[in-house]
């Protein structure tokens, strides 16, 4: 019988929060191919760090989700959220899968007409859009939400003065039970607001009330909040059919979604706490389909789901720069990707993992980015493994935001892969150089002389 190795014993002082009932995990598992291609080889041909994209996931996570809303409600438009992410590769697979596009400034209109969006599958949302985007947008014949009464008045005066017919939407804040209550964004249901708005909006020829949107917060694990934001929307919806006799057309529920990444001082991981798409469509459509709207009558139902359909098909590679203890004797790692690079880290206890087989003992670490600024932190406090310097690391469910809110602060910005459906790595963002960043500077002839 052979002899069992020896594994040396460790004692660790917890850094990494209370444990739940469960105790603290300590194996961590690496991640060492997506979509059948090495993280390794990838690193090696596309340069650290490495921003990875899969195709096949996305496509796979928004056929779930429209499957959990259609099997409960047949009329179901999705819009893609291009604020979550508006690479282009990325937007054009959502809009190949049947999503419209929902923006929220004049740059993502333009990105989604270039894309090859109709106008009048376009949502123009958010509370800037100047009296020249009202235009294009009314031109366009794309779906306006209205977020405040100044931009109901100028819509007004467009109209008035020819511009042509304005198609809208409010955007309703309301009290689902949720904290805090978003009410920055559009009209208030409970204080008469938003029905003052309808009034103003029924009086108006050339306006026609297309839909009622809402978009009650973000990360909202708790199902039953679309419920009563739904009942709510639905009575509005009665209201104005009884005094107008006219039938709204759709229904827009917004987005946030929660998805598996983890919040930070969460008692839970969030893969054990995330609501499944069937969770939210079960809410959101028995409010609907329960409602005092007639048959003939029933809505278009909207979503703008974003974070929920893209965090888990992004990753984030790259490579360890050095080993360091802290002055209390704790580990610590440095590696290329920073806080620059991965907005999110600030809300979430993101999943960092080697992309390499490793020894199995860990050890409470602190994990740095690349930056000199002392809040460049990955992982404040980690069960990791040891890895050498030129080792390879793994982020997943990056897939929002972080393409959208990253800086280019101090270090250039990488390559973006998306794999294919055929497994193929291609790069849909080339990486930031000295000459894409210097291109923009202009020097004014007085200072273009230096001398020492």
């Amino acid at each position: 019988m052979e002899k069992p190795k020896f594994e040396r014993p460790v004692i660790n002082r917890i850094n990494a929060g209370v444990p739940d009932k469960f105790g603290m995990k300590t194996n961590v598992r690496p991640i060492t191919e997506i979509d059948n291609n090495s993280i390794n080889e990838l690193l090696a041909e596309f340069g650290s760090p490495l921003y990875i994209l899969s195709e096949k996931t996305i496509r796979e996570t928004f056929r779930e989700a429209e499957s959990a809303f259609k099997t409960r409600y047949p009329k179901i438009q999705f819009a893609w959220s291009y604020k979550t992410n508006y690479l282009n590769a990325v937007c054009n697979v959502f809009h190949q899968e049947g999503a419209w596009a929902e923006v929220v400034s004049m740059f993502e209109y333009e990105k989604a007409i270039a894309n090859g969006v109709p106008g009048n599958k376009i949502i123009f949302n958010g509370p800037d859009k100047s009296r020249t985007d009202l235009e294009i947008a009314i031109k366009n014949g794309s779906l306006i939400h209205i977020d405040h009464f100044d931009e109901l008045y100028e819509i007004t005066e467009l109209v008035e003065q020819g511009a042509g017919k304005a198609k809208v939407a409010i955007r309703i804040n309301m009290d689902t039970g949720i904290y805090p209550q978003w009410d920055r964004f559009g009209f208030n249901f409970e204080n008469g607001e938003a029905w003052s708005a309808v009034n103003k909006i029924m009086a108006v020829e050339n306006i026609e009330l297309m839909g009622l949107h809402t978009h009650i917060g973000t990360y909202i694990i708790t199902p039953g909040a679309y419920g009563v934001a739904m009942k709510k929307m639905t009575d509005l919806a009665v209201r104005i059919d009884r005094k107008f006799e006219h039938a709204i057309k759709y229904i827009d529920m917004g987005g946030g979604f929660a998805s598996k990444n983890t919040l930070k001082g969460a008692y839970l991981p969030g893969s054990d706490t995330c609501p499944s798409f069937d969770d939210y469509a079960e809410a959101i459509t028995s409010a609907l389909n329960h409602s005092d709207i007639k048959q003939d009558r029933m809505p278009t139902l909207f979503l703008e789901t974003g974070r929920a359909l893209i965090d888990d098909a992004g990753y984030l590679a790259g490579t360890v720069l050095a080993n360091k203890r802290l002055a209390d004797g704790r580990r610590s790692l440095v590696i290329d990707i920073g806080v620059n690079m991965l907005f999110t880290s600030f809300w979430y206890e993101h999943n960092i993992v080697p992309a390499q087989d490793h020894q199995p003992d860990t050890e409470d670490t602190t994990i740095y980015g690349p930056l000199c600024m002392n809040i460049d932190v990955i992982r404040s406090a980690v069960q990791f493994p040891l890895l050498e310097k030129g080792d390879h690391v793994v982020i997943n469910r990056i897939g929002a935001y972080n393409m959208t809110q990253w800086m280019q602060f101090i270090t250039y910005r990488p390559k973006i892969l998306m794999i294919s459906t055929e497994g193929k790595p291609e790069v849909i963002r080339e990486n930031e150089n000295f000459e894409s960043m210097n291109s923009h500077d202009r020097v004014p002839d007085h200072l273009k002389e230096i001398k020492f």
